[in-house]
């Protein structure tokens, strides 16, 4: 059996977490929640570019795992917003990071647009004008990279259906 691995992606305050668990529960397969999230909240302090790179290392670890068993895996998030974080906030990335980038291609990343507002929590740091920006450096890094991608809009069921409507054309068809 083939896994389809999908990647969702965008800036902070998107849907993200909503969207993948949703579709995971949808598909019948497996969600893999967002790792940075958790590390963030846990370590008490702030974070430093050491910490971003054991991220980076998890992202890589949760996505090389062999899911042989599963048809259908939803990542909350991945290794491309951790290479774009490290560029943004320390203005350099590994060359690891980006030669993993190329070799781990997932089947489709869906890019939520910032279209939602924008609700602030402990570990969210980039609201306003930085959304878009952000949500623009990830596109540019999709084309780059050649990955298959679809720019998902609209609030919550339509949001939803947008994504499975880019799951059955870019995935089954």
């Amino acid at each position: 059996m083939k896994t389809n691995r999908v990647i969702i992606s965008g800036p902070e305050s998107t849907g993200k977490s909503v969207l993948s668990k949703y579709l995971a529960e949808h598909y019948k397969g497996i969600w893999i929640p967002e790792f940075a999230r958790d590390y963030v909240e846990q370590i008490g302090r702030p974070y430093t570019q050491q910490d971003v790179l054991q991220i980076a290392r998890k992202q890589m670890e949760q996505f090389r795992q062999s899911y042989s068993d599963q048809k259908w895996v939803f990542f909350d998030t991945g290794l491309l917003i951790t290479k774009v974080w490290l560029e943004v906030v320390y203005k350099q990335c590994p060359d690891w990071i980006e030669a993993e980038l190329k070799a781990e291609k997932p089947d489709l990343v869906l890019l939520c647009y910032p279209d939602l507002e924008w609700i602030p929590d402990s570990v969210r740091e980039n609201g306003g004008e930085m959304r878009i920006g952000l949500f623009n450096l990830y596109e540019e890094n999709l084309i780059n990279l050649d990955y298959p991608y679809k720019v998902i809009r609209g609030e919550s069921n339509d949001r939803f259906n947008n994504a499975t409507e880019a799951i059955e054309k870019y995935i089954i068809e």
